[in-house]
């Protein structure tokens, strides 16, 4: 146990040196607008693992970003980025994607825009940390857990806005205008924005294990405020789900086989959520709310399946009967079979005539 707190104090002493020998290089820089966008990042993004950054240090990022040409939010998001891929510290990380959540959530447009569309050269934006790992100790090598899971739901999160047209931090401020949306699009369409936000919901259940020691880690602050962002953008998604579950469930009659199967198939990914959520976050009454919906949704498309399956049997059993019908009536049963002599001609009668 000695061993592990001198180990803690070591770790947490180089962090500190790390931080202003990283702070003293942004200072020397002589580009003075470049120089206060980085030392902004790297005081928001510190080495120590017990606290979030403060709010102070996260305003000074967005408002450093937010301000005037898009040249200038192109600098502090690849500012940011690159401190997030030059580490190998879990918590810098970590504190690092809580920048750029902030980003997504309460940043200007043209931040917003610039973070959604990182390299600035072209294509999506993809953080790659599915294999980060920071072996430096056992505290660092679990929240590098939370690191790889954070990353996945920040760009899930992006995946989501892309689909839906707008970020999920507006989806509350123009309610009117997004309900008409939903209304004015085609089934197909809200299937495919279900499936979007379907996966997001699937990405925040992957949420680290709760062991013992993943519990202890949660009562780490910088780990707590991460829940809580993720927390309020998985109310907006349930908030976004049942719009167009209402809205899909109004139409379940004109869905084709192929929605209804799409359709059928999301609810049941959500439903395997279910459990997993509501042990993550606190119970909330919108969550039976929610919940309930799912399930009045997915017994209205079992009915629906279940009466075009009963339809399909009896049009087919209709039709079979109908032509053993018209067979019948078209030619006479044969007679029965009597020996006769080879090469005797036997007479077939027909209902049209005869010999």
């Amino acid at each position: 146990m000695g061993i592990m707190i001198r180990r803690r104090k070591l770790r947490s002493l180089v962090g500190i040196l790390k931080d202003k020998a990283s702070l003293v290089k942004a200072t020397l820089s002589t580009n003075r607008h470049a120089s206060s966008l980085r030392v902004a990042v790297l005081r928001a993004t510190t080495h120590d693992m017990s606290s979030p950054p403060s709010e102070n240090r996260i305003s000074a990022v967005l408002g450093c970003g937010g301000q005037g040409t898009r040249r200038t939010s192109c600098a502090c998001v690849d500012a940011l980025m690159g401190r997030l891929h030059a580490t190998c510290s879990a918590a810098v990380a970590l504190k690092c994607l809580l920048v750029a959540h902030n980003i997504v959530s309460r940043g200007s447009f043209i931040l917003k825009d610039q973070l959604s569309f990182y390299p600035s050269s072209g294509g999506q934006n993809f953080l790659n940390l599915s294999t980060f790992r920071d072996k430096s100790d056992n505290d660092t090598w679990q929240l590098s857990s939370w690191v790889r899971w954070y990353a996945t739901v920040v760009e899930q999160n992006l995946i989501v806005s892309r689909a839906l047209g707008y970020y999920l931090s507006n989806s509350s401020s123009t309610s009117s205008d997004h309900n008409n949306k939903v209304l004015a699009l085609l089934s197909s369409e809200l299937l495919c924005e279900v499936d979007a936000l379907v996966g997001y919901v699937e990405c925040t259940r992957e949420a680290p294990d709760p062991s013992r020691d993943h519990v202890e880690m949660r009562r780490n602050g910088l780990v707590y405020e991460v829940l809580g962002l993720v927390g309020k953008d998985y109310r907006l998604v349930q908030h976004e789900v049942s719009l167009r579950f209402k809205e899909l469930g109004d139409r379940i009659k004109g869905l084709s086989s192929g929605e209804l199967t799409r359709f059928l198939d999301g609810l049941k990914r959500l439903e395997g959520c279910k459990e997993r959520l509501l042990s993550l976050f606190l119970k909330r009454r919108s969550d039976d709310k929610f919940w309930d919906t799912i399930s009045e949704v997915k017994t209205k498309i079992l009915e629906v399946v279940e009466k075009r399956g009963q339809k399909k049997r009896l049009v087919t059993w209709v039709g079979g009967e109908d032509h053993v019908e018209r067979k019948s009536t078209r030619f006479w049963i044969k007679p029965p079979w009597t020996e006769r002599p080879p090469g005797t001609v036997v007479p077939v009668s027909i209902c049209s005539g005869g010999w």
